[in-house]
């Protein structure tokens, strides 16, 4: 079993920055793979990044590479999400899960319950 809690939202103007963590508790942290979906209104969930158990492998959406920057801190069961040059499209829900390295949400067993990002214009 693994718990997770997420923190950092907020409304931070367009450009701007904000970073999200995801502690967790339960199962050893360093031995599963985190990611950072979000979901904004009628749109389905997807996946923003994602990051393997040792951290040495990363995924990032397409629209926010070089924006977004996942890590983690095994010795602190944590895992971020630094996100910067924010725009209004960044706007969501934003929610970490464990113990999977797929882009499908439905593959992931655990999740936080969602931390609400909003990008004003």
């Amino acid at each position: 079993q693994v718990q997770l809690v997420e923190s950092g939202g907020g409304l931070v103007q367009a450009g701007g920055s904000l970073r999200l963590s995801c502690a967790a508790s339960g199962r050893t942290f360093s031995t599963y793979a985190m990611g950072w979906f979000r979901q904004a209104p009628g749109k389905e969930r997807e996946c923003v990044a994602r990051i393997s158990w040792s951290g040495r492998t990363t995924y990032y959406l397409d629209s926010v590479k070089g924006r977004f920057t996942i890590s983690r801190n095994n010795a602190k069961n944590t895992v971020y999400l630094q996100m910067s040059s924010l725009k209004p499209e960044d706007t969501a829900v934003y929610y970490c899960a464990a113990d999977s390295s797929s882009l499908n949400p439905n593959d992931y067993d655990y999740w936080g319950q969602g931390t609400q990002v909003t990008v004003s214009s």
